[in-house]
């Protein structure tokens, strides 16, 4: 394959509302795309969008969008969707997402009502803004009232110690909760061994990647493991890291970074690839008042992949002159 050009293009995206987590907000995502374009007239898309406080370093989104703009080009060659060319063994039309509405501290009844309206089984929340007691009691008032076709993803950011989130997850233990990311500010294998033995849901290990030793996978402290692909070193190191979860008996989930359609394809794919009856973390690209493409359909709380072969990404016209 001979690529005759390389362009990078610099993007800055307003959020529809701000994006808050236990360590700040974010109001714009900003970011580059990578085009690679070919002799025989291909053209490959990548997207950087680094967010250092969740371990996405400048040069680690950088090498994401290089590895993914390649393989584009690469699955396209083949005429392969890429979820395919990276191994589907069975092509994958649709996936089961989250709904993703931000913080518990700013949400309302109707937009439970609403996620489940659109058929979204799990809503994903961020928890760890309030403090404790606040939090758990304004959890059991919203969830407990909440429709009953709901469960409920949530994620603390690493916003606790020991304590508090021993707290906190005795009192989820009657709630429909579906999983609790990164309760611990200073996770250890131990600490998470001993949470996850006292709750019923799966406790889920996320940015705190130091952890993922041979002795983890040897004997996992927790249930769960979520794979950011631009955090991971790209879509095969992802795929490498997600064969040795599930050979570890671990449950899998990808999610996206917040990045813009484009990277949001390319974990989609991924996660078709390594997970298709797995619901994942890929509900974010409503957070978006612009972006830099089509983003992937979603309909019925399902993300719709696209046909084409390659990423399937369409850029904006800004992106393609």
């Amino acid at each position: 394959m001979n690529i005759v050009a390389a362009d990078w293009l610099s993007y800055a995206l307003p959020l529809r509302r701000p994006w808050q987590t236990s360590r700040g907000r974010v109001g714009e995502r900003q970011g580059r795309l990578l085009r690679l374009r070919t002799a025989e007239g291909l053209t490959g898309w990548g997207d950087a969008a680094p967010l250092p406080e969740f371990g996405i370093s400048e040069t680690a989104a950088q090498d994401f969008a290089e590895e993914t703009a390649q393989l584009d080009l690469f699955a396209q060659s083949a005429g392969l969707p890429l979820q395919q060319w990276l191994g589907g063994n069975v092509p994958v039309d649709d996936l089961a997402i989250n709904a993703n509405l931000g913080t518990l501290a700013d949400l309302t009844p109707p937009q439970l009502t609403a996620a489940a309206t659109a058929g979204y089984g799990i809503v994903k929340l961020k928890v760890g803004t309030l403090p404790i007691n606040d939090e758990s009691a304004l959890l059991r008032q919203l969830l407990l009232n909440a429709p009953a076709t709901l469960r409920f993803r949530l994620d603390a950011n690493r916003a606790w110690g020991l304590a508090d989130a021993t707290t906190f997850i005795a009192r989820c233990a009657d709630l429909p909760i579906d999983g609790l990311e990164e309760p611990l500010a200073q996770p250890d294998a131990a600490s998470l061994a001993a949470l996850q033995a006292t709750c019923a849901f799966p406790l889920a290990i996320d940015e705190s990647t130091a952890l993922l030793d041979d002795d983890f996978f040897r004997e996992p402290p927790v249930r769960r493991l979520i794979i950011k692909p631009a955090r991971e070193g790209g879509l095969l190191a992802s795929m490498e890291l997600a064969l040795r979860a599930r050979a570890a008996g671990l449950e899998i989930v990808v999610t996206s970074s917040l990045e813009s359609a484009c990277g949001l394809l390319a974990c989609a794919h991924l996660a078709a690839a390594v997970g298709p009856d797995t619901v994942h973390g890929l509900g974010t690209a409503e957070w978006f008042a612009e972006d830099t493409g089509l983003a992937p359909l979603v309909a019925a709380g399902r993300l719709h992949l696209p046909e084409a072969s390659g990423l399937g990404f369409q850029a904006n016209q800004a992106y393609r002159t």
